[in-house]
């Protein structure tokens, strides 16, 4: 009998919950249509922001899509923008007033003209970046029209502009600004103002700069390498005790006067560098949109950058060569980072011709592993994203520091 209850106990738990379920989505599109409405019944024009809140120093973008039967088109507004634009410091925009004018454009002004039915056209704003959306606040803008049927409701988007936090206005002032400008001092000085060229010698430059820190760090990480076999004596003789374990390991350290976390130091100061130049390649590399992080003595420049480079388009990614060029220089560079740890292991192996058995890999040797391969895997996977310029950079970057480290592997042999 138990068993005879449980089907029908189960039919009816779905029954009740797909009565809730239906009832429930009911009243939600009965009461609140615009939220939980779904799709319009009628097909429509509509337009919104791609970011609700806009960080200061970027601009708005707008996608417009024509869900209607016909093909729109627009007029040419240049220099306006194809939008009417409303502004507020506080509150909603008065949508009944005049709309901000300007004639004013960052860059020149494309007048959008026809958007095919069915499809999605996004609207770049950044021409308008200092004129229209100079100031903090809330924006809100409207696809003017010159046919609209009783139907179609104002193709209106809404987003504000905010000031950017304190942590990216420091690294707005300490990294990004003194990259970008100095780029742009390096460029002046080259035919054609080559990024690329540029890239290059300020990566150099950086890698000089950091020379002597990252020298000390790479030759404490020699010697850590070297005292791994006292610490694994020391794991052998106090793996059931964590406080003297930890207490006798600080002690010899201290006693060859090594720092563990010194050997981070190289890729600490890489990652701020790298996210750095990430930025002056998106923010920057169009000189007309970046005055917000171009020094006074540099704001009225005749010339913008030259982005092609060999093969490259330095603002695009290279799926081609990049992403494999990373990959081997990176597992170069890791596999020399740990040569000297390995030939001290096996000229210490005792090998044992009566007992062939394999010997399980160490937890240490488990950590190198997945450093030796998956940071090199990792490096191509960005490379795949990132534009040309960011992998430009740590080629070159990764080239210097294979260098070093054969420098000091020939000290510390």
């Amino acid at each position: 009998m138990a068993s005879a209850k449980k089907p029908r106990q189960l039919l009816e738990f779905a029954l009740i919950f797909a009565a809730i379920y239906l009832l429930s989505q009911f009243a939600l599109k009965t009461f609140f249509p615009e939220r939980f409405g779904g799709e319009p019944a009628l097909p429509v024009l509509s337009i919104h922001a791609v970011d609700a809140t806009v960080k200061g120093g970027h601009h708005p973008l707008l996608t417009l899509k024509n869900g209607t039967t016909k093909d729109l088109t627009l007029a040419n507004r240049c220099p306006m923008p194809p939008v009417d634009v409303y502004f507020a410091a506080t509150g909603e925009p008065d949508m009944t007033k005049e709309p901000l004018k300007t004639e004013e454009t960052a860059l020149p002004c494309a007048p959008l003209t026809i958007v095919p039915t069915g499809e999605s056209m996004q609207i770049d704003l950044a021409p308008w970046k200092y004129s229209l959306f100079g100031a903090f606040g809330n924006y809100a803008v409207r696809l003017p029209l010159t046919e609209k049927s009783a139907d179609q409701p104002d193709v209106v988007a809404k987003f504000s502009i905010h000031e950017a936090g304190v942590f990216t206005q420091i690294f707005r002032t300490f990294i990004t600004k003194p990259f970008l400008n100095f780029l742009i001092f390096i460029a002046s000085l080259l035919p054609d103002h080559s990024l690329g060229i540029a890239i290059i010698i300020l990566t150099i430059v950086v890698k000089l700069i950091l020379f002597f820190p990252t020298q000390h760090a790479l030759q404490g990480q020699k010697e850590m390498q070297k005292l791994q076999p006292k610490l694994d004596e020391l794991k052998k003789r106090y793996g059931d005790d964590p406080k003297k374990m930890q207490e006798e390991t600080m002690k010899l350290w201290k006693e060859h006067k090594v720092n563990p976390f010194q050997s981070c130091l190289p890729m600490l100061v890489q990652f701020p560098v790298l996210i750095g130049l990430f930025y002056v390649i998106r923010d920057g590399s169009v000189l007309a949109l970046s005055q917000h992080l171009i020094y006074g003595f540099y704001s009225h420049l005749s010339w913008t950058f030259g982005t092609q480079f060999l093969w490259l388009d330095l603002l695009k990614p290279d799926i081609y060569v990049m992403p494999a060029a990373l990959v081997i220089l990176q597992f170069l560079q890791m596999k020399l980072t740990f040569t000297l740890n390995d030939r001290k292991k096996a000229k210490e192996k005792v090998v044992d011709v009566g007992d062939k058995k394999k010997e399980p890999m160490s937890p240490q040797k488990m950590q190198q592993n997945i450093m030796l391969y998956g940071l090199p895997i990792m490096i191509g996977v960005f490379a795949f994203q990132f534009p040309a310029a960011v992998s430009l950079y740590w080629g070159v970057s990764t080239l210097f520091g294979i260098g070093q480290q054969l420098v000091v592997n020939r000290k510390t042999t």
